[in-house]
């Protein structure tokens, strides 16, 4: 790591910096969404959105599929939602009177699973194997998944007749839990503006460039494992998980995926600010997007209108962080 080149580190930078750019030509506000997003493609993970129908969540999957030159997907997940629906099924042709794989809409690139908790846990389910492994199994026959690979699954947090809760397992696999909050004043003033010479509602991505390849994700994926973190980057995001376990409030804590995501996430931060090594800073920054979802509070705190990330903030407080 002595004779790291960092002028590779520099390029990334940039060309982070010319991606978020060009999501902004469609996008409006929302650049700390638009941010996450890109720290969690940069790490190699999936995202679960969270946020009030009509604030943008397809148009930013949609933008960013095409800034990529990937192929893009979306399931509309509802209560009669197959597995099959999902991963793809075997189908007989009569032209060579035999069984063929017909995929389903997971082999993509960017694939939006709209509503994930309105199908129940066995169709949602179908997503686990390709979140983790990157594959799916179709009557028998495991077939890998293009690469990269990223799911952005949306949930709406004000409606629950009807849905069904994610389990922890599949909560887990999750690298980041995206707030998408309201636009202000200024930015939705802005949004009215831009749409009232759009026909209806359609989300228009024209104006978005092919600014990185798919071989560029991967280059730069790969460029994250060169990143130097120092041991005491590492203890740190480890103290910062296993204090969820005993914190008051917490009925049940983050498991050792969450340092693990902690870090990763960390990386990609630092890489975005042009650094080859990660600082404390970058843990602290990411921890409540990548540990709200892994930690469950008891009732007492939600009784009292106490929510996951001012939790996780008080905890940071209070676990020491390294001088590095």
């Amino acid at each position: 790591m002595d004779n790291i080149d960092n002028s590779r580190f520099t390029d990334a930078q940039l060309s982070i910096q010319a991606l978020g750019q060009e999501l902004k030509k469609v996008m409006v506000g929302q650049d700390h969404v638009i941010q996450q997003t890109i720290l969690c493609l940069l790490a190699a993970g999936h995202a679960l959105v969270e946020g009030v129908p009509g604030l943008g969540k397809t148009l930013l999957v949609r933008s960013l599929s095409q800034a990529l030159g990937g192929q893009f997907n979306r399931i509309q997940f509802t209560p009669d939602l197959m597995p099959s629906d999902v991963s793809g099924h075997a189908m007989y042709n009569k032209q060579s009177d035999d069984f063929v794989i017909r995929k389903g809409p997971v082999f993509c690139n960017l694939l939006l699973a709209d509503e994930i908790n309105r199908a129940p846990a066995k169709t949602q389910s179908a997503l686990l194997e390709a979140m983790q492994e990157q594959q799916v199994s179709v009557e028998g026959q495991s077939l890998a998944l293009p690469s990269p690979f990223m799911v952005m699954a949306t949930q709406n947090p004000l409606e629950h007749e009807g849905t069904y809760a994610l389990p922890e397992a599949q909560l887990d696999r999750f690298l980041l839990h995206i707030w998408v909050d309201y636009p202000s004043l200024e930015e939705e003033v802005s949004l009215s503006t831009r749409l009232s010479s759009k026909v209806g509602d359609q989300l228009d991505v024209s104006a978005i460039n092919a600014v990185w390849s798919l071989e560029k994700v991967n280059e730069l994926q790969t460029l994250l494992t060169e990143m130097e973190v120092d041991q005491s980057i590492h203890e740190y995001a480890v103290r910062l998980v296993r204090a969820t376990r005993d914190w008051h409030g917490i009925e049940v804590g983050a498991g050792p995926r969450g340092s693990l995501a902690l870090v990763r996430v960390a990386k990609a931060h630092a890489l975005m600010n042009g650094r080859h090594f990660v600082l404390p800073e970058d843990i602290k920054i990411m921890a409540v997007s990548v540990l709200r979802h892994r930690i469950r509070l008891s009732a007492e705190l939600e009784i009292e209108g106490i929510d996951a990330s001012q939790v996780i903030t008080e905890l940071l407080q209070n676990v020491e962080a390294p001088r590095v």
